[in-house]
């Protein structure tokens, strides 16, 4: 009944804190000095003690706390006035305050529980308890057979790779969070970022039965076989929030993809998200020396980001505001997906069918391209205009997202990640851009101490250094070429060679700048690191398509760059979507 109920979403609370605990022991990493698995134990230790002894872990830092009325676990009342033991709280909040962040938490906490479908709550937990099983598992028969004793530093060292597994293995809301943590290398440690590369997308297919009676759920009134000549049943792609299949209009003859939310996705994304923003609030409730690493806006930022990707009503104005910024400003050689809205809704998206092939593949480019270096120069160009111009940038320029067209055309892909920038990331755009064009490190160097530093005292000169031997180590990076072979239909055999301008070597870049900006005190916004990788991808293209191109001192694209300092200045959006 209501206990059983009650006991189900309960389950999933104590999941959420699990996971939370391990991420603010991730966060804890990025902090000097600190030791994150033993930093949050002692203090939720201390707060959590019930019995009237005084908590020994570390000297009392708050005040002591009053209670009129209560029991402790012994049964023994506690009379109003009678003093609560000493508690480390880790801070200097008064008795006060912390009674009302502990009601305001409790009232938030019961109202996530009551928003909970207890037949959610209990699959999620039964799903949650495997996956810490067989991830304990695991771990224990890595260390079988050791005949030394495990030191911390093995737990550390073994956690970002055991925390994916884990992350794998509890679904979608993990697994787009993993992801998450991929592309932030701005927020998480480098070790956590570099490891969350491998983090696997790729779920089981849902039977196309099912993904039909979504399609028709979100039709309404409309039959599929109205609307669709037909649907392909076998899917182009499956991940963790959708499934991609191939179809035609039957209004137009025209060819489609259609991108369907999962069945039960969304309530699971729902209720996995708000016990995770809960279990981030409840630890730095009991410890709020936590707070200093911010893990609950990062929480609530996740939470925000991951719940807007299940509307593709969102993906669909993406799309929609960069066609209308690509006929603003007369660019026809570069296109992206028309998106039919009256075959489109929260959880169905249908688009344009556009055939082509990776910007890495050089076969296809040298086939659909007569120069792989004007359309290399088109989409770059059209891209850091639309930095300047477009509502939101594309923040996902991997080279499954950028195609070279049939008709020579490059063509821009999957929405769902973009991004806007704050003003004061444009004044750090503009000293890069300027100080690579020169190769003034000095400016360069001032660029990110004003975006970033957290201490006046940066020894720049020593910085800018740094930045030069970085951007060398960059220019001087070789681009691995892969040969592939593929049989055809009818057995023939054709061989492409493509880049590897993977994510991982993009990420080390990246990582390897933030941690350099660490060592000087700086710490970069996440709105730099989603705009910086974009441009390390194309540093990545450029390499292959155009070796002897210098992007910074070409004419052709001098005017985009250009744009980007005299016209940054006036964005006001500060957030990074």
């Amino acid at each position: 009944g209501a206990q059983g109920d009650a006991m189900a979403r309960a389950g999933s609370v104590g999941g959420a804190v699990a996971v939370a605990c391990l991420c603010a022991s991730v966060a804890g990493f990025a902090v000097p000095g600190s030791a994150p698995l033993r930093g949050i134990a002692r203090p939720a230790h201390a707060a959590l003690g019930l019995r009237g002894a005084r908590v020994s872990a570390r000297p009392p830092v708050g005040p002591t706390m009053q209670v009129a009325s209560g029991a402790t676990r012994s049964g023994r009342g506690v009379n109003s006035g009678d003093p609560l033991p000493n508690i480390s709280l880790g801070d200097t909040r008064t008795p006060e305050e912390i009674v009302k962040e502990g009601r305001e938490l409790v009232q938030e906490g019961i109202e996530v529980l009551l928003k909970t479908p207890p037949q959610i709550g209990l699959r999620r937990t039964l799903l949650a308890s495997r996956a810490v099983l067989r991830t304990a598992v695991d771990v224990a028969n890595k260390f079988q057979g050791r005949t030394d004793m495990l030191t911390q530093e093995d737990l550390e060292r073994e956690l970002p790779s055991t925390l994916r597994l884990l992350f794998e293995r509890l679904g979608p809301t993990y697994i787009k969070l993993g992801q998450f943590i991929a592309s932030s290398p701005t927020l998480f440690p480098a070790a956590y970022v570099e490891e969350f590369q491998k983090c696997l997308d790729a779920t089981e297919k849902v039977p196309f039965a099912r993904i039909r009676s979504i399609v028709q759920a979100e039709l309404g009134s409309r039959r599929v076989e109205d609307v669709f000549e037909y649907i392909q049943e076998e899917p182009l792609a499956t991940a963790s929030i959708a499934q991609v299949h191939a179809a035609r209009l039957k209004s137009t003859g025209e060819d489609v993809v259609i991108k369907v939310q999962k069945p039960g996705v969304g309530d699971v994304l729902g209720v996995d998200l708000s016990f995770l923003l809960m279990a981030t609030k409840t630890l730095e409730f009991l410890n709020p020396e936590i707070r200093r690493l911010s893990i609950g806006n990062i929480a609530s930022d996740i939470r925000t980001t991951m719940l807007d990707e299940l509307d593709f009503r969102k993906e669909a104005d993406n799309m929609d505001d960069f066609r209308a910024f690509l006929t603003a400003s007369n660019i026809d050689n570069v296109v992206c997906p028309f998106v039919y809205r009256a075959e489109s809704s929260k959880r169905l998206l249908t688009m344009q069918r556009l055939y082509g092939k990776p910007l890495t593949d050089l076969e296809a480019i040298a086939a659909y391209a007569s120069n792989p270096e004007e359309t290399l120069l088109s989409a770059l160009n059209t891209w850091m205009a639309s930095v300047v111009a477009c509502k939101s940038f594309h923040a996902d320029v991997h080279a499954g997202n950028l195609l070279v067209l049939e008709s020579g055309k490059v063509g821009f892909i999957d929405f769902g990640i973009v991004g806007t920038i704050s003003p004061k990331t444009w004044a750090a755009v503009e000293g890069l851009a300027r100080g690579l064009a020169d190769q003034d490190y000095l400016l360069m160097a001032k660029a990110l101490v004003q975006l970033g530093a957290t201490s006046d005292e940066v020894d720049t000169p020593a910085f800018a250094e740094d930045l030069r031997k970085l951007v060398n180590r960059v220019e001087a990076l070789d681009v691995d070429v892969m040969i592939a072979a593929e049989r055809g239909v009818g057995g023939e055999t054709s061989v492409s060679a493509q880049v590897a301008a993977d994510d991982q070597e993009v990420t080390r870049i990246l990582v390897d700048l933030v941690a350099l900006g660490q060592q000087y005190g700086i710490k970069f916004p996440r709105d730099f690191g989603l705009l910086l990788k974009q441009v390390l991808y194309f540093d990545r293209y450029t390499k292959l398509l155009a070796p002897t191109l210098e992007p910074l001192n070409d004419d052709r694209l001098r005017g985009s760059i250009e744009a980007l300092a005299r016209e940054g200045g006036e964005v006001t959006d500060v957030e990074a979507r």
